[in-house]
């Protein structure tokens, strides 16, 4: 079974993702709830038990963790140690002791990272960080790969046999072997977990207020998401009116109740994924399960693929299709930067490789309709195979 990950961020993700878990569990898959970036224990005190690092069983097919920063962090350096241990000797600093250790900022990123990657389920729920920190989070990984293929090639590695000469040329100590060896063990840890993120089955669960969620903020979230390539499978309203609250013969209560039934009718009129409601916040996890997924498994991923659409032989262009529903015009940037296009919306931006036959196009303009970005290439004569264009 392919692994399914969920990522519940949003107001009140802590109960709603543990909802999320023990359905699942309750549905037969072996399920392990996360909790992530929770300083004050909040899925503590909806499950009724202390969470530490490792997983202990809940329910029947439920285990439930929390990403503990300090020992992901202490593992990291616990890892690099060794390798790190010559450049402090020529520095003359001694090493920290773990007792000494406490997390960077950006350790948190980087423990919920490490947790998915090394997660043993069928389904990770994971009560995830706030959107904001849980998109920056989710970019690190290409980021970091993109910074280590620029200052520590691979191709550098095949110089080994050169450092010694081109140290007593150059009359200064050259990169030794365990900056390298500590590249390759950063690589393949980040490679992981990009292969956890950019999974099918890898989707993102907001959760907002039915009474005072904004449409605006929901959609930069979405494009923000999108932009770096990662699905919203569905929005959860908890906190809602029940429904024979529109028949209250309170006009207050009867008003309030209209207004939130509107609201979630527009968001689900405009977004193309499921708005699930939860009416009963006082109630059990059992049953704000059984309300939001009734007997199946609850929202699958879904996402409009990234394409190029080839149109040269009636326009003589190439269009790349990238799916950003949520963007705005007035927040969209792009620049063409040799064989890389910088896409930036809003306070989000992520530098894109060009595919091969782009490379050898410029770019023409581009257009935003319908949460779909296209960016138009027009082949480069000086380029471009002869008879292809």
């Amino acid at each position: 079974m392919t692994r399914r990950t969920i990522l519940v961020s949003g107001d009140g993700s802590a109960l709603i993702a543990a909802a999320t878990a023990l359905h699942s569990a309750r549905q037969g898959h072996r399920t392990l709830l996360l909790a992530a970036d929770d300083p004050h224990r909040t899925v503590d005190t909806v499950l009724g038990a202390r969470l530490g690092e490792h997983p202990v069983p809940y329910a029947e097919h439920l285990s439930a963790a929390r990403v503990d920063e300090q020992a992901a962090f202490r593992s990291a350096l616990g890892g690099l140690g060794p390798r790190l241990a010559p450049a402090l000797d020529l520095l003359g600093a001694a090493p920290l002791d773990p007792e000494e250790l406490t997390p960077l900022p950006g350790t948190r990123h980087l423990a919920l990272l490490r947790a998915l990657r090394t997660a043993d389920a069928d389904v990770l729920v994971v009560a995830a960080p706030q959107p904001a920190e849980l998109i920056a989070a989710l970019a690190l990984p290409e980021q970091l790969d993109r910074y280590l293929a620029r200052l520590l090639p691979e191709q550098r590695q095949a110089a080994s046999g050169l450092r010694p000469l081109l140290a007593a040329f150059a009359g200064v100590p050259m990169p030794a072997e365990w900056l390298y060896e500590a590249r390759g063990w950063a690589a393949q840890a980040l490679a992981e977990a990009r292969s956890v993120i950019e999974a099918p089955g890898t989707s993102v669960r907001l959760v907002l207020d039915a009474e005072s969620h904004s449409p605006d903020e929901l959609r930069r979230i979405r494009a923000g998401l999108a932009l770096y390539g990662h699905q919203l499978d569905a929005l959860v309203a908890h906190r809602a009116l029940p429904t024979v609250a529109l028949d209250s013969p309170d006009p207050w209560l009867a008003a309030l109740a209209a207004r939130q039934h509107d609201r979630l009718a527009a968001l689900a009129g405009e977004f193309d994924v499921p708005v699930l409601v939860c009416h009963q916040p006082e109630a059990t996890l059992e049953a704000i399960g059984t309300e939001l997924y009734g007997d199946g498994d609850g929202p699958a991923p879904h996402g409009t693929p990234w394409r190029i659409d080839d149109h040269l032989a009636e326009d003589g262009l190439l269009i790349w299709r990238l799916a950003v529903p949520g963007a705005d015009r007035a927040d969209l940037d792009l620049v063409r930067r040799g064989d890389e296009l910088v896409v930036g919306i809003g306070a989000y931006r992520r530098v894109l490789p060009l595919p091969a036959a782009l490379r050898r196009c410029t770019v023409s303009g581009a257009g935003l309709s319908d949460g779909l970005l296209s960016v138009r290439f027009t082949p480069d004569p000086a380029l471009w195979p002869r008879g292809s264009a």
